[in-house]
């Protein structure tokens, strides 16, 4: 898939604030997405290169960003932090630089959404001498074949600002209406101000399975690839060691009468210990520590690490 085509989605999504027509237009371009190019897509979507759970980070901060703005475009980094300053986004600098940098380079050509998640997954691969130097060279070779748009989108997407506003709920559904629309025979156009669905118990099974689906995996990029095989292989996904799962977190409320107006009754209750949740995978001698966050801290309890070991 071209670059621009997903960039033609961000814009259209960033310039609707209504839910359902955000949820309309993730839908459209992942019916259009083929299957090879579907979970790179799902990842940018969501302004991401890795699902939260991955500990790898791209690691660029924004003067790396102005390096290579300069770059690719020849314009000074003291002229490109004047602008950052005056509009507080990278992304709208690069786009307006690109727009009116004089001369195009040999070098250009269309960008893919693979060679554009290629070059940013590089970034968070290197490591020792010259690493900031490379890093340049990534991002400038994306920014000196990009359009003004792309070249936008691509510096945000590096700065983990994507500011489209897609959310966990609209692409779950959007998922659900590019896959499964036609068993659950829904219509739905920019100017609905709802969905029509002829069984709406049926329409909210298959949102519950792709929801499922998420919280096992953590990862959009795996369900939908997955949920464009079918309903079948979607639950066919479970729980992998290595990949943490979504825990359960408590609703805050302010006495019990609140608690079961919340919950329903009868509800089971149980005490809370103070203390510091983890969810420990083990895969041979390989031990993985995760907060309920996501974030892996095997590193900060080798105590934990070596029972875990030991014991399990």
């Amino acid at each position: 898939m071209k670059y621009s085509q997903l960039v033609k989605a961000y814009q259209e999504i960033e310039g609707t604030t209504k839910r359902l027509e955000k949820t309309y237009l993730i839908s459209e371009l992942l019916k259009e997405t083929g299957s090879e190019d579907l979970p790179i897509v799902t990842l940018l979507l969501q302004g991401k290169i890795f699902p939260d759970w991955d500990e790898r980070k791209i690691g660029v901060a924004s003067r790396i960003i102005i390096k290579a703005i300069a770059t690719s475009t020849g314009i000074s980094a003291e002229k490109i932090e004047n602008e950052w300053k005056k509009t507080g986004d990278l992304g709208l600098v690069s786009e307006n630089l690109v727009k009116g940098k004089h001369q195009s380079t040999l070098f250009e050509r269309e960008l893919s959404v693979k060679k554009v998640f290629e070059n940013l997954r590089k970034l968070a691969e290197l490591e020792g001498a010259g690493t900031v130097d490379r890093k340049v060279q990534f991002i400038s070779e994306l920014l000196t074949s990009a359009k003004p748009a792309e070249a936008k989108y691509i510096v945000r997407t590096v700065l983990s600002e994507l500011r489209v506003g897609v959310g966990e709920g609209s692409l779950r559904d959007a998922i659900v209406w590019a896959f499964f629309f036609e068993k659950i025979d829904l219509k739905y156009t920019k100017e609905d101000k709802d969905i029509v669905v002829a069984d709406r118990e049926l329409y909210n099974k298959y949102v519950d399975s792709v929801q499922q689906a998420f919280d096992l995996t953590n990862d959009f990029s795996i369900v939908a690839k997955t949920a464009k095989s079918g309903l079948e292989s979607l639950k066919e996904l479970d729980i992998e060691v290595g990949r943490p799962i979504k825990v359960m977190l408590a609703l805050k409320v302010k006495d019990v009468n609140e608690g079961f107006e919340r919950v329903g009754a009868p509800a089971a209750v149980e005490f809370k210990l103070d203390g510091f949740r983890m969810q420990i995978h083990k895969a041979g001698g390989k031990i993985k520590i995760f907060t309920r966050r996501l974030e892996n801290v095997t590193k900060q309890f080798p105590e934990v690490e070596e029972y875990a070991n030991k014991y399990i």
